[in-house]
């Protein structure tokens, strides 16, 4: 009797955890401890997004994903969108190795597929309608054309009377590849005839610019995925936490990025006249505004060497050379000044801009002597002395840190005369030969030879004296190393 007591329990525990209340909000589950087995098996398709309620970017996210949870239940669709606050669920969090906020997994019939999809609510529909459909919806008559491009904001439809064919195959390839766009695909002569489109044709249309975009070129799976990239972007991109990754994954690596201010109105007076330009180098430089007035752009302004004051400006930046950066001679955005400055950026007629401060008049006065873009070489690579500097950055913690020891290794050498003891601000002074990956870097260049030994032990006053005085022998050893805490989040400078 008692091992039927003991059955019946289990039973009513397992119904208990099946029949767990699952709550609402905004369309979205509210997922616990307590739901979530019940809410993965028993929904095929369920996005889950791990959150913190005082992380800014799932505040963000917020409204986004309940409007996409709101999309698909107006379509019945059976795609679920659920939530579950990971400070409070810390259980879940560390079972599905959380490491950031917020955190999507989409859950397939149980089984979990990284999210890689978008934050806004559109973005977020498409690319769960692409996991759990065909790579392209089937549009057999113009009513149905027109509602998936109402629906959406981009759209990529193939027109193809033989559906089996090559092209069309080919066709179908991208869709599959490529999540973050919805695609179309018809053979209906109706639709033909609605949009006056020939047979063979890709048409990307779009509820901006110049409304649709066919594809010319030769029809291969990597020209058609380039012509979907650039053509599903405005032709001037607004720079947000939204469009980040598409301007920074995408494969046009030069850009013409716009400093303005939406306050001052400069929106309005600035972005249509540089259009023109725009289209003439669609393909190959992108063209980036950025809002001045959100605080989270000060950094990449202090990265070019900016105020906002300064603005309305304009950068060139070449991605694939350690963020190359290039200043017009002339600051105005017209649109001849601007096709002016793209075009000799494009004929390779413009030096890259390096930038410096002004060198202090009391640079030399204290026992860590202070560098900047102008001095550098000529402190740095005498040959009579060796020369120890750290490249650092104000807002580093680890240099920050670092600061009160480095003052002291001043102090203990500020009477060898073959010795120098410097730092150099990497964020506002710049070298042509010299690249600055992470701070604090501390090098030593060696005198004679000018040789540069990168330091890698502890951040001590013990450490760096030994590897001064050991010519810059200690320290590189792995085992002087891994004496540094594996742990340390050493911040990089491309990290703005």
């Amino acid at each position: 009797m008692r091992s039927i007591g003991v059955f019946c329990l289990a039973a009513l525990c397992l119904a208990a955890t099946s029949l767990a209340k699952i709550d609402v909000e905004d369309g979205v589950l509210v997922v616990t401890k307590d739901n979530f087995d019940s809410v993965i098996q028993d929904n095929d398709y369920v996005l889950l997004e791990f959150y913190a309620p005082w992380c800014g970017h799932c505040k963000a996210l917020a409204p986004e994903y309940a409007k996409a949870a709101k999309k698909l239940e107006e379509t019945n669709s059976p795609i679920k969108l659920g939530k579950i606050d990971a400070t409070v669920e810390s259980a879940l969090t560390e079972k599905h190795m959380v490491r950031g906020y917020p955190t999507l997994k989409f859950y397939r019939k149980g089984t979990p597929i990284e999210y890689t999809g978008g934050r806004q609510a559109e973005e977020i529909v498409n690319w769960l309608l692409k996991k759990t459909g065909p790579p392209a919806k089937d549009l057999p008559t113009v009513d149905e054309a027109k509602a998936l491009l109402d629906a959406h904001k981009v759209v990529v439809v193939g027109f193809f009377k033989d559906v089996e064919s090559e092209a069309a195959k080919v066709f179908l390839e991208v869709g599959s590849a490529m999540d973050d766009h919805i695609f179309g695909i018809t053979s209906a002569d109706e639709v033909f005839s609605e949009y006056g489109i020939e047979d063979g044709k890709i048409v990307l249309f779009k509820k901006f610019d110049e409304g649709k975009a066919v594809f010319d070129g030769e029809l291969t799976a990597t020209s058609v995925q380039n012509f979907i990239t650039v053509y599903s972007l405005p032709l001037v991109v607004e720079f947000n936490q939204d469009s980040a990754q598409k301007i920074f994954s995408g494969d046009i690596k030069s850009h013409l990025l716009v400093f303005l201010s939406k306050e001052a109105g400069h929106f309005e007076k600035y972005v249509e006249g540089i259009h023109e330009p725009a289209k003439k180098y669609r393909g190959e430089v992108l063209f980036v505004t950025i809002d001045c007035d959100e605080t989270d752009h000060e950094r990449i302004l202090e990265f070019f060497g900016l105020k906002k004051d300064d603005v309305p400006a304009m950068r060139l930046i070449k991605l694939e050379q350690d963020m190359a950066k290039y200043k017009p001679d002339n600051p105005e955005l017209t649109n001849e000044n601007v096709l002016e400055f793209v075009t000799a950026f494009m004929e390779g007629k413009l030096k890259r801009h390096l930038l410096t401060q002004d060198l202090p008049e009391d640079w030399d006065k204290s026992p860590v002597k202070v560098l900047v873009g102008t001095n550098f070489h000529e402190i740095a690579f005498n040959k009579e002395k060796d020369v120890l500097v750290e490249f650092y950055a104000p807002w580093c913690g680890h240099c920050q840190q670092l600061a009160p020891i480095y003052d002291q290794l001043g102090e203990k050498y500020k009477d060898n005369d073959k010795l120098v003891i410097a730092k150099m601000d990497a964020t506002a002074n710049e070298l042509e030969d010299i690249k600055i990956t992470s701070f604090p870097t501390l090098t030593l260049y060696k005198k004679e030879t000018n040789e540069a030994v990168e330091y890698s032990g502890e951040r001590s006053l013990e450490g760096l004296s030994k590897f001064i005085e050991s010519g810059g022998v200690y320290g590189e050893t792995p085992e002087e190393a891994q004496e540094e805490d594996e742990d340390d989040d050493v911040p990089r400078k491309d990290e703005l």
